[in-house]
């Protein structure tokens, strides 16, 4: 049972297809972040020790896929039944679940360029769709302006990046920081133009990204790649949610980062 109406829900819906993005204030408890933040450090250092050299997201920034297992495999939170009801309000009950990762600016990093993370689906029309790809983002710490916030636009997920970019560089439209706590839920239409900011502190920032697309949109670049012995304790919804993800022998199974070309 969620914690918002059916016209609370509605209202979050409104806002991502007007706005492009919603904020579910304190919606995950903090000591559940606090664990998953935890658990991620030793994950962050060997990926920078196995892949740091790439710098695909800019200096200091980090892209990594979390496993499927304790503490991130929480039904709690990719069945979370407020957040599912908004994304299945903005493409459709049939969605699917496809990325469980984290994107974590350290130290040293920079402004990157703005960005959408995907393009549009015809862009022969010089028209945007519905939405067709979502990102359910939370920060495992609480986001200050030291600690390289997302810095995101209203509306520009309508409109031609050209368009958007033009808005941005006469002052029409403006970057805006995300200052966001440990807990809070971004929800947003992955079309909106945005970027990271440098991170000033020594505290890493790290930023979940859950993946939610219409159930035939196929990204092959990302996945979640669920042990068979996990298997046997999903939920009816769950196994529906992840239905598209492979099978793996053993969670331990990794192979080198794919989602390489993620700015458009």
């Amino acid at each position: 049972m969620g914690r918002y109406s059916q016209s609370e829900i509605e209202s979050f819906v409104r806002g991502v297809l007007e706005d492009g993005f919603c904020v579910l204030p304190g919606h995950f408890p903090r000591e559940k972040m606090e664990a998953w933040d935890e658990a991620f450090a030793p994950l962050l250092a060997g990926h920078i020790e196995r892949e740091g050299s790439l710098q695909n997201r800019g200096l200091a920034r980090f892209y990594v896929t979390l496993p499927f297992v304790a503490p991130f495999a929480d039904p709690d939170v990719y069945e979370d039944d407020d957040v599912l009801a908004v994304v299945h309000g903005l493409i459709g009950e049939d969605a699917q679940l496809h990325q469980l990762a984290t994107d974590t600016p350290l130290l040293g990093s920079e402004y990157q360029d703005v960005h959408r993370d995907a393009p549009p689906l015809f862009p022969e029309t010089g028209r945007e769709t519905p939405p067709f790809q979502l990102a359910v983002n939370f920060p495992l710490v609480d986001v200050t302006e030291e600690r390289g916030p997302f810095e995101i636009t209203k509306g520009t997920h309508m409109i031609s990046r050209e368009e958007g970019m033009r808005l941005i560089e006469s002052g029409e439209v403006r970057l805006e920081p995300l200052l966001m706590k440990a807990g809070d839920v971004m929800i947003r239409d992955v079309r909106g133009l945005h970027r990271g900011t440098p991170n000033r502190t020594e505290t890493p920032r790290p930023m979940v990204v859950l993946g939610y697309s219409r159930r035939w949109l196929l990204r092959p670049e990302v996945s979640i790649r669920i042990p068979r012995a996990a298997l046997g304790g999903l939920s009816e919804r769950a196994r529906f949610l992840l239905r598209f993800n492979p099978v793996v022998d053993s969670p331990d199974e990794e192979g080198a980062e794919v989602y390489q070309s993620f700015a458009y």
